[in-house]
């Protein structure tokens, strides 16, 4: 890997050791080599030297120095992340974006796009962003990341400074998150908060998310039953208050009531008996509000339901109104609770 390169933390680096992230990323590199380049200052985190125990946050700036590929060879470029769009796909691109102005991209990112490349995985929002320039010189950047399979409201930010700002506001929790999710089940109750840490395992099916009190990660979600249908199916809007991994997921299938379609984490169960139901995640970012990145005011963008989950709404007969008013209900019950760090 040719080229000094910045990487931007997702939520899945939120709270982990600088050294485990950086050998999941590059396990090519030992971790006495990684000491050589913290010390010299060759990999630094939003452009300060930091220790190998550093705590990563969310959207913060790895400096990623040259490395060797994994076989110990060097190629002569690092390869580009540029995917090329025919006039129809930049066009479908953009006619998903929920607001735009000269500092922010709101985007209503479709659930299969994957946000980031991984192994494999050429086909990627990241690679697309160049469609969304409208003659800016910057491209947009990232600075959140949403499952592949998950839809819903994606930020992007229009410039560094911009970036800084977004970033800034993630790690202080002044960004509301909002999400729709169809559970299978009815909860035991119709409002609460969901106190379960979060650890990564690696499986014989790859990685996945459990609860684990002794060595997981503080993780935070509040939920709020809005309608149920014939106690086989329930809507449930979710906010979270942290940004682990696949949280929600893990969290309501926790609960006795894993997201419809979530085969990974609720199995059978996932699948709601006798109806003929898309078998997607049910599961949406519908809402995001926060500080405006330039003038301070209140940014709020929601995104439409999309057609695989209108179709769970129209079976149970869900009035879609009612969802704000969930939302208002659970934001109250949030600023009376105390969060553990």
């Amino acid at each position: 890997m040719s080229g000094v390169h910045t990487v931007t933390t997702g939520d899945d680096a939120a709270g982990q050791r600088l050294d485990r992230w950086f050998r999941r990323a590059y396990p090519q590199v030992t971790h006495g080599r990684l000491e050589k380049l913290l010390r010299s200052g060759q990999v630094r985190v939003d452009g300060k030297r930091v220790k190998a125990s550093y705590r990563l946050q969310v959207g913060q700036s790895v400096r990623v120095p040259p490395l060797p590929d994994p076989d110990g060879t060097r190629p002569p470029a690092r390869p580009s992340t540029k995917l090329d769009l025919s006039t129809e796909e930049i066009e479908s691109l953009r006619q998903r974006i929920l607001y735009r102005d000269e500092s922010v991209i709101a985007l209503d990112k479709p659930a299969g796009l994957a946000v980031q490349g991984g192994s494999g995985q050429k086909r990627h929002l990241d690679a697309m962003l160049d469609a969304l320039r409208f003659g800016a010189d910057d491209r947009p950047r990232l600075v959140h990341r949403l499952d592949k399979d998950t839809c819903g409201v994606l930020l992007l930010a229009r410039n560094a400074t911009v970036a800084r700002a977004l970033t800034a506001s993630f790690r202080g929790h002044a960004v509301q998150k909002v999400y729709w999710a169809a559970v299978a089940g009815v909860p035991a109750q119709k409002r609460g908060r969901i106190l379960l840490p979060l650890a990564k395992q690696d499986g014989p099916g790859g990685e996945k998310v459990a609860t684990d009190a002794a060595a997981g990660q503080h993780a935070e979600t509040l939920f709020q039953l809005v309608e149920t249908w014939r106690r086989k199916i329930s809507w449930l809007v979710l906010m979270p208050l942290t940004g682990r991994t696949h949280q929600l997921r893990v969290h309501c299938a926790a609960m006795g009531t894993p997201i419809l379609g979530d085969g990974k984490y609720g199995g059978r169960a996932a699948f709601a008996s006798g109806l003929d139901l898309p078998r997607r995640l049910m599961l949406q970012a519908n809402e995001i509000a926060l500080p405006h990145p330039v003038d301070g005011t209140t940014l709020r963008v929601s995104a439409p339901l999309p057609e695989h989950m209108s179709e769970v709404w129209r079976h149970g007969g869900f009035n879609t109104l009612k969802g704000a008013d969930a939302a208002a209900a659970l934001a109250d019950y949030a600023s009376g609770l105390s969060h553990s760090p």
